[in-house]
């Protein structure tokens, strides 16, 4: 088993972050740039949960169930894996930041399951989850982005 913790600041608000978290439509890839369209599926969504599969290639993916029914904590939790053990979860927690934007404090417990998933959790934990950080900091960024040309709104007519 591999667990780590992190943190992370984004300028989106964490309204945003939870509606881009809890989007399990087929834009759900283009708000996550770490997840290829081709490897996503819904399986089922109820009110504060959701069935999905996700992954990148080969035997990395996993199926997930997601909850959200305690306020500011998205749990997911292994269904079934390529490569991962059922019952390894993410606990991501999202606050807001005092100087605007959000906080997001995000606890990875993982277990490998196959020869290559317990190589690759362990390369995880030995960087202490670098690449996972790197992938979802690009999905804030993104967020971000949307959410502050959302915000912009149209340019100011020029005063003549």
């Amino acid at each position: 088993m591999v667990r780590f913790d992190f943190e992370l600041r984004s300028q989106a608000s964490p309204e945003a972050v939870r509606m881009a978290l809890l989007d399990f439509t087929e834009r759900r890839p283009q708000l996550w740039p770490g997840l290829p369209a081709d490897q996503y599926e819904v399986y089922e969504v109820g009110d504060t949960w959701a069935e999905i599969r996700e992954g990148y290639r080969g035997p990395i993916w996993w199926r997930e169930r997601y909850d959200w029914s305690a306020p500011g904590i998205i749990r997911w939790t292994a269904v079934d894996s390529g490569f991962g053990a059922p019952g390894s979860s993410v606990v991501w927690r999202i606050e807001s930041a005092e100087d605007g934007g959000s906080t997001h404090r995000i606890s990875w417990d993982r277990r490998g399951r196959t020869a290559f998933g317990k190589l690759f959790i362990g390369l995880m934990g030995l960087t202490r989850g670098h690449f996972i950080r790197q992938s979802i900091e690009m999905g804030l960024a993104a967020i971000a982005a949307a959410e502050s040309s959302r915000n912009a709104g149209p340019p100011d007519a020029p005063s003549g």
